[in-house]
């Protein structure tokens, strides 16, 4: 398992060499944002498409 510098380092080595420093800090967000969604529907802490309707029907 890649240590998170070593994931930060081949994720922006990916990226064009005219990448701005906005999009390198996006694209890390990013992927940690979907990292964590994958960590939390792996536990279970999700809300179904009807129960997500539902929240918002309640604004």
């Amino acid at each position: 398992m890649q240590s998170i510098k070593e994931e930060a380092i081949r994720i922006i080595s990916n990226l064009p060499d005219d990448v701005s420093i906005d999009d390198i800090m996006y694209k890390l967000y990013v992927v940690e944002k979907v990292r964590k969604g994958k960590r939390d529907i792996s536990k279970g802490n999700y809300l179904s498409s009807d129960d997500l309707r539902k929240e918002i029907e309640k604004w």
